[in-house]
């Protein structure tokens, strides 16, 4: 395994972002050849190499670029020092590198194992989630306690339990944090009370369109695993950014979810 990829193995190991970039195609008198593999590992280090200089120096900016949009990228540089994707070189060659960017799985934090919250992680985990069920009974938890979880901008959060003080105590939590989304399940008047409440202790990251609230999209099924998915579709939406607006997600009065 060449150095390139055994760092970027690792840093998928340890749930690290990373870019790899790949030399796809040479043409002229780049010194060069197809193969050649640099990654741009999370901390700014780097493994393996694509010669140096302007060259590396342009793929790693590149690299830069597409580890902040996500995206996978096809450059191309002219070894010149004018024109088009010149990068102040002589050489006179061309090069085509492919730039993906690798990211560790989003996280799915369950607050509440019971019977909506097993098929929740069923779902999750088929869909790649990695996931976490925080739960004060020991036969249905992964974790009792909350604030061992950890939280990235790529998390998603579902508070389904039972008990509207634990809800409240756990979203007062989860607020403090960047996850993306923070979902909790009850009555349209259950979630406005504790939105209220927050609001009026100045919370100011009670903020409603990040609080989804009552939870899921209005899919209309009543049985907790089709609540379940109706929670997973809103969180889906989210992650894509197909829904942006809580306007999006709200249920008539007769829904499962928000009675």
């Amino acid at each position: 395994m060449s150095e390139a990829l055994l760092a970027l193995a690792k840093a998928i190991e340890r749930k690290e972002t990373a870019v790899l970039a790949t030399v796809i195609e040479v043409a002229g008198a780049a010194p060069i050849k197809p193969g050649a593999q640099l990654v741009l590992l999370a901390d700014g280090q780097t493994a393996g190499t694509v010669v140096g200089g302007n060259l590396e120096a342009a793929v790693l900016a590149d690299a830069v670029r597409a580890q902040q949009s996500g995206q996978p990228h096809l450059a191309h540089y002219t070894l010149t020092q004018e024109g088009p994707n010149a990068i102040d070189a002589m050489c006179g060659g061309e090069v085509q590198i492919f730039l993906q960017p690798h990211f560790p799985p989003p996280r799915l934090i369950i607050v509440g194992g019971g019977h909506i919250g097993r098929p929740l992680q069923a779902m999750g985990n088929l869909l790649g989630f990695e996931v976490t069920v925080v739960d004060v009974k020991p036969e249905r938890h992964m974790t009792a306690d909350l604030n061992a979880v950890t939280f990235t901008p790529d998390t998603y959060v579902v508070l389904i339990t039972t008990d509207y003080a634990a809800d409240e105590a756990a979203l007062r939590r989860v607020l403090q944090t960047p996850a993306r989304y923070i979902g909790m399940i009850g009555s349209r008047a259950k979630c406005e009370s504790i939105r209220a409440k927050l609001t009026a202790e100045g919370c100011d990251e009670a903020d409603p369109e990040r609080i989804h609230a009552p939870i899921g999209l209005h899919l209309g099924g009543p049985t907790p695993a089709e609540i379940a998915l109706a929670i997973l579709a809103e969180i889906v939406a989210v992650r894509h950014g197909i829904l942006t607006n809580q306007q999006t997600s709200i249920h008539p009065r007769n829904s499962p979810i928000a009675a």
